[in-house]
């Protein structure tokens, strides 16, 4: 790559972020088959835990707040999971209160039921078995979404079966495709038999391994059927964990003629082409077997702070202006690519890594708790667009004053790609 090309592709990127979406053609078509894949209906990831404690639940006033920023925000789907707390219910009454004071607010929701083996999370005794499912548990989830979709059809367009669910990472509850595919099946024949919305879009919302992308150990004749029987694929893509755990592509180019803040750009540029490949990988297997089927990312992020892997003492990869980097260039490349992204995710949650308020999983928020802006919606403070919009009672304000000078005294150039030495 020359230095020409490496400073347009910075210059681009920095024009990128400050650039902003055209949300004002009309709704034609409000099923799954319409929402997904347009850009004038931006996708997100959403929790709306306030607290350390995740017993505390959101009320119904605070998640219609939410929903009013996220509306601001032009977002007009939304991702929850784990039906059988009293959030994802909520947040469908909440939707729908908010069309019932105008009826020109939309917000839909692609809702999640939690999968898990049998003895999941049980460091005790036998452990987890991942052969087999916990029925009970499993049994409960998908029924609470068959009523969920089943009372507010108007809003609930997608349901995903599963959240990282076949990733064999996931060792504390990772199940087999054999179980995901039973589930998969039975809500299938719930829509030809009129039991649920025919219009439903049914899937598994997992990592890009999971889905064909990844090894060979997940090329097994079940997820091929698995493949033909959901109506589309919701995969998972994260660069940010990578430049960690696989840090190959990760790190500042050896270029003295590049300035830091050009170095940390082009590395940036790098983790979307990342995600890219990952996407692709996910895109040619599916082909591979012979099937056309549609994939869409039901989450990807990066986080703003961290203590650990990827912080200064790690890969370099948390701040504010590489998060806001890399939720650009992804809305850029999904947008133009007819792709929903899901981005993980709308508002920080302090419950995710509870002992360690640093901990990277509490800052993949686009807004913190303390209801301020990050970077990446600098822009849109300016604009005006949340104004007259609180978040737990306070205004929706800019993290760092607004102050850049300020907020890059944060921002480290990544390791050198020759003279790694991240943590392990």
């Amino acid at each position: 790559m020359n230095k020409s090309i490496k400073i347009w592709i910075c210059s681009f990127l920095i024009i990128t972020i400050f650039s902003c979406m055209d949300n004002s053609k009309e709704q034609t078509d409000v099923s799954a088959a319409g929402l997904l894949g347009n850009p004038d209906y931006l996708a997100i990831s959403y929790g709306g835990y306030r607290h350390v404690d995740h017993d505390i639940e959101p009320t119904i006033d605070e998640l219609k707040d939410d929903m009013k920023l996220l509306s601001a925000m032009g977002i007009k789907i939304l991702r929850t999971y784990k039906v059988h707390l009293p959030q994802a219910s909520n947040i469908l009454k909440a939707i729908s209160e908010l069309r019932n004071e105008d009826a020109s607010f939309e917000m839909y929701v692609m809702l999640g039921a939690w999968i898990s083996c049998e003895g999941a999370f049980n460091s005790s005794g036998t452990g987890p078995n991942h052969d087999s499912e916990a029925i009970v548990a499993n049994t409960a989830e998908i029924e609470t979404a068959i009523s969920l979709a089943n009372q507010y059809p108007d809003i609930v367009k997608v349901l995903a079966v599963g959240n990282e669910a076949m990733v064999k990472w996931a060792t504390s509850y990772y199940v087999q495709p054999k179980v995901i595919l039973k589930w998969v099946n039975h809500l299938q024949e719930l829509k030809k038999l009129s039991k649920l919305p025919s219009e439903l879009w049914i899937t598994s919302s997992d990592n890009f391994a999971s889905w064909g992308g990844g090894g060979s150990e997940y090329h097994v004749e079940d997820l091929t059927k698995l493949i033909k029987a959901v109506d589309y694929i919701s995969m998972h893509t994260y660069p940010m964990h990578d430049t960690h755990y696989n840090p190959d592509f990760w790190g500042a180019p050896v270029d003295d003629e590049l300035t830091d803040i050009e170095k940390i750009n082009v590395a940036m540029l790098e983790a979307k082409e990342y995600a890219v490949a990952q996407y692709q990988s996910v895109l040619n297997y599916v082909k591979s077997l012979g099937i056309d089927k549609a994939v869409h990312i039901g989450e990807t992020g990066w986080a703003s702070v961290s203590n650990g892997f990827y912080g200064e003492t790690g890969s370099k990869a948390t701040d504010e202006y590489k998060e806001a980097l890399y939720y650009n260039l992804m809305r850029d490349w999904t947008n133009k690519a007819g792709i929903s992204c899901f981005y993980f995710e709308a508002f920080d949650e302090q419950w995710k890594d509870a002992h360690n308020g640093l901990g990277s999983e509490n800052h993949f928020g686009l807004i913190n708790l303390k209801s301020q802006a990050k970077y990446a919606l600098w822009s849109l403070v300016d604009q005006g667009v949340f104004d007259g919009l609180s978040r737990d009672g306070m205004p929706i304000t800019k993290t760092y004053n607004g102050d850049i000078n300020t907020l890059m005294k944060y921002v480290k150039v990544p390791p050198v790609k020759a003279e790694k030495n991240i943590k392990k």
